[in-house]
């Protein structure tokens, strides 16, 4: 056993890596704070878009025969229209041989359109009662409806019944509905209907308090006289008969011009229009009605009861906000395509004016976003089971060919290897390490490179390797620099034409250098990675772990290997032939992941890694969360780093661009973008869940679930585990794996804001000892 001359423990200044460790330190908060934000924001969307589309609080009770005792008689025997001025209940009704033209439930952008056109031939007003989700999802009709000079009043936000809402829910449907209308068209109104209201002797002891309130707030309740029935789809004749006045009576006549198909409202609106016209009648607006009832004088006669409410609201000239004055018309009918205000309606100023732009602003992201997501969770959902499918039968393929009887590499492998451990505060494990290579059945040398330790782990190397009466041990130190400094310096030190390369916490079987050098026989190959194994599985962690490295890392291995774009070998287990580690200028300190960036390395220069699934190490897990974030947070930034570092092998030709069309594509669609996705499936499942359907998203959960177990099962059986550790799983998808979601995003925003990162030392306990000990 031969050694270097140890560094002297002088204090030193802090060198330029451990300065940049430090400030990478102080910008993790914040990193995570961030990644933590984004994940808030996207639920934040998609709740935005489900309470738009009454998945989120939705209320679909209705009540029905209730006592109206309560009610006023006058109220219940009253017109249509009930305010409460002055504090009392007034009803009104529309003027004889007048209509008030109504539709609910809008905007639709099939429909209302569509309405709009036929009023606008025939030179017609009509009021809309909106739904304020719906305004805020298609504000652009609503501007178009209000500019075409219709009148607008509020149908709640979410078209529930307010009888059954609390009084806080009331002012909430009303405000932003108000907050929509306002980021829509630049308004609020006065106007309201109640969804699933009809004529005022259908009030009853549960809405009376709500219109009451509604009335001191200044809102104005409409109600109906006539019903055309139209959601019903009865035909276009019935239509146009139910909705048709007795006698010459006005009416308040109800239309729909959205929540479902109205292709029969289209065609019987021009019908029934012409109709009434015939019959001598006026169309107006529910502003107009009243306004015109409300004239005892008789001077707004001769103009027009819509005419007045037009003109009223511009100003005291009679001009709209555009500064032009209201048209009149020989029929005493307001010009349909005016641009001007409503009686009813109130121009939006100041707050309100901004926060129902903001408003607008979220639920357009949101319609934006949500339908993008979903139709990129569904591919990422078919590339995943597309996944698993490619894994199995790539895995099965590669189990079978490896293990016939007649597979050989070539001629055995007998020549000695040199085995390079670097080593940093590992006194709990490296005596445990040494101890398992003592019982190598391959001949080696084993090189210690101690990068300056702090905690006398070179000492233990040596007097562990004394008392095994190892004599093919040397311990070199070095001044701190970094793992693959440490590596670099091991292959310069090396005698041998393999080197393999371990960590300081791993510890091998007997036969794991034998059966992982054998592949070197095949002269093209140039790197094999090994099978690592978790030691530690007996605490959760680890059983989680042991999960993900038999199921992922093996199959993944195993159908890399067969693809020949194998993207890393692993730290804990992996062999090189001294040569090709050379070639391509060793291990690198670009990245914090230099397994894969030489992996990568190798690929681009020609030389073949394959997969030696006999050849097994067995490796500590991190002990708590904390550390299982830092080592995967160190792991998945620097496969970003590798990755970029290599992109120009996506139009390389050869070796190179064969790698980099298969394998960098591979990597980046399972081990980036699809992980980045998965945290949002598990949020649309807990969303559907809650506001969707159960028991579907459930099942739908179920399934995904049993086709990894199906998968997890196949590699524990390919890998000889016990199937206890597989009820785990259904845990692991629940935490662990949320985790490594966070983990990747935490990475991504890494990456965007330029920060770097150093390769981490994990707090170990050495629990893992020799392979004989572990079950």
């Amino acid at each position: 056993m031969t050694t270097t001359t140890p560094s002297r423990g002088r204090r030193r200044a802090p060198t330029r890596i451990q300065r940049a460790a430090g400030k990478a330190a102080a910008l993790q908060k914040p990193r995570v704070i961030l990644a933590g934000l984004l994940l808030l924001a996207l639920t934040s969307v998609m709740l935005l878009d489900g309470y738009l589309r009454a998945e989120v609080g939705g209320d679909q009770r209705v009540r029905t025969g209730a006592s109206s005792s309560q009610v006023p008689d006058k109220v219940l025997d009253g017109g249509p229209i009930l305010t409460f001025r002055g504090g009392q209940a007034t009803t009104v009704s529309v003027p004889d041989k007048t209509i008030a033209l109504t539709f609910d439930d809008g905007p639709n952008p099939t429909w209302t359109p569509q309405v709009l056109a036929i009023l606008e031939k025939y030179d017609i007003p009509a009021t809309f009662f909106l739904v304020g989700s719906m305004v805020s999802r298609y504000p652009g009709i609503v501007a178009n409806l209000v500019e075409q000079g219709n009148e607008v009043g509020i149908h709640t936000f979410t078209h529930v019944d307010l009888s059954y809402q609390s009084d806080a829910r009331v002012n909430r449907e009303m405000q932003q509905t108000q907050l929509a209308l306002a980021g829509a068209a630049g308004i609020t109104t006065t106007l309201f209907r109640a969804p699933y209201s009809s004529e005022t002797d259908a009030i009853d002891n549960y809405s009376w308090p709500v219109y009451k309130r509604l009335g001191e707030q200044g809102y104005t309740s409409v109600f109906v006289d006539t019903d055309s029935d139209d959601w019903k789809r009865p035909g276009v004749s019935k239509i146009v008969k139910w909705a048709t006045p007795d006698a010459g009576e006005g009416a308040s006549v109800l239309f729909h011009d959205a929540g479902g198909e109205r292709s029969q409202t289209i065609k019987a609106l021009p019908t029934y229009i012409e109709k009434m016209k015939a019959k001598g009648y006026t169309f107006t607006t529910i502003s107009g009605a009243v306004q015109e009832e409300q004239s005892a004088d008789g001077q707004q006669a001769g103009a027009g009861g819509v005419q007045a409410g037009r003109a009223q609201a511009g100003g005291a000239d009679g001009r709209q906000p555009g500064g032009q004055a209201a048209q009149q018309e020989p029929n005493g009918q307001a010009g349909a395509g005016a641009s001007s205000l409503q009686a009813a309606h109130r121009e939006a100023t100041g707050a309100t004016l901004y926060e129902g732009r903001a408003l607008i602003g979220a639920v357009a992201v949101a319609e934006w976003t949500v339908p993008v997501l979903s139709v990129g969770l569904l591919v990422v959902g078919v590339a995943v089971m597309g996944r698993f499918g490619m894994m199995l039968i790539l895995a099965r393929r590669h189990y079978r060919q490896r293990n016939r009887r007649r597979f050989s590499w070539g001629p055995p492998v007998h020549q000695p290897v040199s085995v390079i451990v670097p080593a940093y505060n590992e006194k709990e494990c490296i005596a445990n390490t040494l101890e398992s290579l003592a019982k190598s059945t391959h001949p080696i040398e084993i090189i210690v490179v101690d990068d300056g330790s702090t905690d006398g782990t070179s000492e233990i190397a040596r007097n562990a390797a004394r008392e095994l009466g190892m004599t093919n041990v040397r311990v070199i130190r070095q001044e701190n620099a970094g793992k693959p400094a440490a590596l670099n310096n091991g292959v310069r030190s090396a005698g041998h034409d393999i080197v393999v390369m371990m960590d300081g916490d791993t510890v091998f079987e007997p036969d794991t250098v034998r059966q992982l050098v054998q592949p070197f026989a095949d002269p093209e190959v140039g790197a094999v990675a090994g099978n690592a194994k978790v030691g530690n599985r007996n605490t959760v962690i680890g059983a989680w772990q042991h999960i993900e490295y038999v199921m992922g890392f093996n199959l993944d291995r195993r159908m890399y290997d067969l693809l020949r774009c194998m993207p890393t070998i692993p730290g804990a287990i992996g062999a090189f032939r001294r040569e090709a580690v050379l070639e391509v200028g060793g291990m690198s300190e670009d990245t914090l992941a230099e397994d894969t960036d030489i992996t990568i390395a190798m690929h681009r220069t020609g030389w073949q890694v394959v997969y030696q699934e006999h050849a097994r190490a067995w490796t500590e897990a991190p002990g708590s969360l904390k550390q299982l974030w830092s080592q995967r947070y160190r792991w998945s930034y620097g496969t970003m780093q590798a990755l970029w570092k290599h992109r120009k092998s996506l139009t390389d030709k050869g070796p190179s661009g064969r790698f980099g069309r298969i394998g960098m594509p591979l990597v980046v669609i399972f081990q980036i973008v699809t992980p980045v996705f998965a945290p949002l499936i598990d949020v649309f499942t807990v969303y559907s869940m809650i506001f969707v359907d159960f028991k579907a998203a459930l099942l739908a959960w179920l399934a995904v679930l049993a086709v990894q177990l199906v998968c997890a099962a196949y590699a524990f059986r390919l890998d000889r585990e016990q199937y206890r550790y597989l009820l785990m799983m259904p845990l692991q998808q629940l935490a662990y794996r949320q985790m490594m979601y966070l983990v990747l995003i935490h990475s991504c925003i890494t990456a965007m804001t330029g920060g770097r990162l150093r390769w981490q030392k994990l707090k170990r306990t050495g629990e893992v000892g020799t392979p004989a000990g572990v079950s």
